[in-house]
C-alpha cells in the first residue's frame, strides 16, 4: 500500500448485490433505501479539484461522469475509460459507479467485496482495472466508497502507477 494515502479497506458485509453481465453493466439490488446517500457522494466527488461534472460519453443516459480538467491528467496510465472521463454515477435507481484504479487496486476492492470486474474488461475492450463499485447502502459505506473514490482521482492525476 501507498503511504501517503491509507488504502485499507474493511471487507463489505453480506452477499454480493446481483448485476447484470454484460452491458449495460448494471447493480439490481442492494440500492440505497435513501438516494440521499449517494447524492451527498456524488457532491463530495464533484468537489475535488480538478473535476467537471459531465454526462458520461460511454455509460447509460443520464450517467454523471467524473473528468479531470485536460492540463491535470495523467499522460501515462489506464486511468481514463473515454478522453478524460475516470468514473461515473449510475442514475436511479442504480446508484453504482465504474471507475479506474491502479490493477493492484482494483483486485483489492474486488477482493474486500466492494466492487467487480467491468464485463466489458473482461472481454478485453477495457483495461482490466476497471471495476463497478457498488452503491452505498449506508453512511459507512458512503465513507469507504469515498476511499476508492478518491484513490480513483488521485490516479487519474498521476499520483500512482499501473
Amino acid at each position: 500500500m501507498d503511504k501517503k494515502f491509507n488504502f485499507e479497506l474493511p471487507h463489505r458485509k453480506g452477499v454480493k448485490p446481483k448485476t447484470t453481465p454484460s452491458n449495460p453493466h448494471m447493480q439490481l439490488d442492494q440500492q440505497p433505501e435513501d438516494r440521499e446517500l449517494v447524492d451527498k457522494l456524488m457532491a463530495w466527488a464533484f468537489s475535488l479539484a480538478y473535476i467537471s461534472k459531465e454526462y458520461s460519453k460511454i455509460s447509460v443516459p443520464g450517467a454523471q461522469a467524473m473528468c479531470m480538467s485536460q492540463n491535470k491528467k495523467c499522460t501515462h496510465c489506464n486511468a481514463f475509460m473515454i478522453e478524460n472521463e475516470f468514473a461515473h454515477f449510475h442514475p436511479v435507481p442504480d446508484g453504482s459507479i465504474h471507475l479506474g484504479l491502479p490493477l493492484n487496486d482494483a483486485k483489492y476492492v474486488i477482493e474486500k467485496g466492494w466492487g467487480e470486474l467491468h464485463p466489458i474488461a473482461k472481454r478485453g475492450y477495457l483495461p482490466l482495472n476497471f471495476i463497478m463499485v457498488y452503491a452505498p447502502r449506508n453512511e459507512e459505506e458512503v465513507l469507504v466508497i469515498k476511499k476508492i473514490i478518491f484513490r480513483s482521482y488521485q490516479f487519474a492525476r498521476g499520483h500512482f502507477k499501473d
